[in-house]
Parts: structure tokens; C-alpha cells; sequence
């Protein structure tokens, strides 16, 4: 049984005419009450944490935010005592103002703390309680965000337009895949695992027909036995071919879910880079 599902996040379309809008990498969503100095009350949004910023929006479908937040200079985050059930409570203490957070449900409220740090800190929270899979990710966004800030630094304040018209033409790159995901086949798949025990035993790579994907594991009961799953992709969402069907919201999702079912035993397979990963005899094959 597992616990509730997170929102689905928006569709690809949407994401792309944000990305286009903010020219800054998404990092995390979801929903946020969120109360600021000049509201009087708390103030239901689509929120994305993109960079350093959180862009707040009317609802999911919305391409156009109506206010946002730069968090870059945080001075500290402080939990709030709720009397509500199953939420959790927070302020962001910046320099100018303070601002109040709220999440529909406790789980989300350790993510969303565990994300705001990461980027403002450049540090992983050790005080925040995630899944393995959930930690894998704020290590994922914290060299992303180390990588975006020192590219930042090298491009001129007076880029012209046409420097940033190439933004949607990266936007894949630009999406977030867990970290055990590797662009290899399912023999490659194999050998690593067989190879390779101690870095995990669970990949996750692309499908034959390169839209839907495979999870390839390596577990040990009476005898190492490799298996493969397909995931679908469908719609929004993501389908584990089980022999009772398992769909989730996004493949970090399908990764958590593996972990969750089997108690740990399942951890992801991860080197450090794809340049590794080929120092290893394992060319990474490249998907068009």
C-alpha cells in the first residue's frame, strides 16, 4: 500500500512555456499556501521552485506566474506549531520580509524544506526525513544548482535575445531523471549490475521504442537473477507493467516505489558521471 500519490506535475507543453518564461531549470513543485507581508491571508498556488526562485501560480494549467519569490539570501527557515492535521507549517526569514508557508499534507512540507535548503545552503539538509530515492534527488539538484550558478557567472549581464532563444531546444536536458538513469540497452544493464554490485542493483533506461522505459534489476535470494520492467509512459504519468499495474506521477516515483515494495533491498545502481560510466567499459549510446 502506498502513500498518497503527489500531484501530477504539468503537462510538457506548459513546462516548456514556463521554462521559456523564466529561463531557470525546475527543481520541484507542487502545491503551496503561501502568506506574504501584503496578504491578508494564506493563498493557495502552483508553486516551482526554479533556481533560486519560487514562481507562483494560479493553478496548474497557468503559463504566466503571478507573483514570485528570490529566495537566494534566506536567512534561515523556521518551523511553525500547527493545530491542523496532517500538514506542515514554515516561515522563510529573508532580509525584507517574512514569509509564510504551508503544505496540504506532512510529507510534502519535508521536501519542500529539504529542496529550499539545498539550493540556498548549496548543502544537502541532514535534518529533513526523506526516502533514499528523495535524498538521491536533493544531491541531483544540488550539483545542478552548483553547475547553473558558476554558468551564470560566466555569461555577460548584456546577453542579447537571440543567446536565449535556444532554451526550448534544450529542454530535455533541462528535465530532472533520477540519477541511477543511463542511456544504455539491457545487456549493458546487466553487466553493470553483474559487475558493478556494490554501486546498487536497480537501473532505470530507455525502452526499445526510446518513448517508454525499462528498469533493470539484480537481486540475490538463492542466486543473483536479473530482471527487466517495462514503464510506460501514458499521458502524464508513468505505468509499471506489473501483473497488477502500478502508475505513478513521474519516474522518481517508479524508483521510490521499487524501493518502498522491496524494503531497501532495491537501491539505485549510481556513478558519479555518464564520463565515468565509460571508464568502466560502458559506452553511454546516445538516444535521437
Amino acid at each position: 500500500m502506498m502513500a498518497k500519490k503527489p500531484p501530477k506535475p504539468a503537462p510538457r507543453k506548459i513546462f516548456q512555456e514556463r521554462l521559456k518564461i523564466t529561463a531557470l531549470p525546475l527543481y520541484f513543485e507542487g502545491f503551496l499556501l503561501v502568506k506574504r507581508s501584503e496578504y491578508q491571508e494564506y493563498k493557495r498556488y502552483w508553486t516551482e521552485l526554479r533556481g533560486t526562485t519560487l514562481f507562483f501560480y494560479i493553478d496548474k494549467k497557468n503559463t504566466i506566474y503571478v507573483d514570485k519569490l528570490d529566495i537566494i539570501d534566506l536567512t534561515r527557515l523556521t518551523d511553525q506549531n500547527s493545530t491542523e492535521k496532517n500538514c506542515a507549517k514554515f516561515t522563510l526569514v529573508l532580509p525584507k520580509e517574512e514569509v509564510q508557508l504551508k503544505t496540504e499534507n506532512t510529507e510534502s512540507g519535508q521536501e519542500w524544506r529539504g529542496f529550499i535548503l539545498t539550493v540556498t545552503e548549496l548543502s544537502v539538509p541532514l535534518h529533513v526525513s526523506l526516502l533514499p530515492g528523495q535524498v538521491i534527488r536533493l544531491h541531483e539538484v544540488l550539483e545542478r544548482e552548483k553547475k547553473r550558478r558558476i554558468e551564470t557567472e560566466r555569461i555577460p549581464s548584456s546577453s542579447t535575445e537571440k543567446e536565449k532563444e535556444p532554451i526550448e531546444d534544450y529542454v530535455d536536458v533541462l528535465t530532472p531523471m533520477p540519477a541511477c538513469f543511463y542511456t544504455v540497452s539491457r545487456k549493458e544493464a546487466t553487466e553493470m549490475l553483474e559487475k558493478n554490485p556494490s554501486l546498487g542493483n536497480m537501473i532505470l533506461r530507455p525502452g526499445s521504442d526510446s518513448r517508454n522505459y525499462s528498469i533493470t534489476i539484480r537481486q540475490e535470494i538463492d542466486m543473483p537473477r536479473i530482471k527487466h520492467y517495462k514503464v510506460m509512459s501514458v499521458g502524464n504519468n508513468y505505468t509499471i507493467e506489473l501483473e497488477k499495474p502500478v502508475t505513478l506521477p513521474n519516474l522518481f516515483s517508479v524508483i521510490d516505489y521499487f524501493m518502498k515494495e522491496t524494503r531497501g533491498n532495491l537501491r539505485p545502481f549510481i556513478y558519479s558521471t555518464d564520463e565515468t560510466l565509460e571508464t568502466k567499459g560502458f559506452p553511454v549510446t546516445s538516444l535521437k
